[in-house]
């Protein structure tokens, strides 16, 4: 076998892994929409929907570093290093949702007499929110990207 025919075989290999990682996440269904629910419950059941994305998420974004790395190590390792920045970003946010999670009250539209620590935290959490949206779509753009000048014409 011919090493374009290994290649092939192993961005095949990868894009299938990738195509059911994309299905599993998209039954996951999370939205980074911040939005004002003073319930422990609810956060709980936030923190832990956004774990298993995160988790997910993760999982799908290493292998397209796997895939990228077979063709170009450069681009690849400027990829890992923004999978690191995704993770990181992720832990920040989840530390924001501990925050509110111990105290609910601070998403509370009725509040009127929020202390200033609520007001920031809730103003960080729609701020760690967009950043971490933003973040994702700047990965997926890099990837398609990726995809379109180096890629296609190898699997085409």
């Amino acid at each position: 076998m011919s090493d374009t025919e290994n290649l092939k075989k192993s961005i095949n290999k990868i894009s299938g892994k990738l195509a059911e990682l994309g299905v599993e996440l998209a039954e996951i269904k999370f939205s980074y929409k911040v939005e004002a629910k003073p319930s422990k419950e609810y956060w709980e059941q936030r923190m832990n929907e956004f774990r298993k994305y995160n988790d997910k998420s993760l999982e799908y974004y290493n292998q397209v570093h796997a895939m990228m790395n077979l063709i170009n190590t450069e681009e690849s390792q400027m990829f890992l290093l923004r999978t690191s920045k995704f993770r990181q970003l992720g832990l920040e946010l989840l530390e924001i949702m501990q925050k509110i999670k111990d105290n609910p009250s601070i998403t509370d539209p009725k509040d009127k007499q929020q202390s200033q620590w609520s007001k920031d935290i809730k103003n960080k959490i729609t701020e760690q929110s967009n950043k971490c949206l933003n973040h994702e779509r700047e990965m997926n753009t890099s990837f398609r990207d990726f995809y379109q000048n180096e890629l296609k014409r190898i699997v085409e």
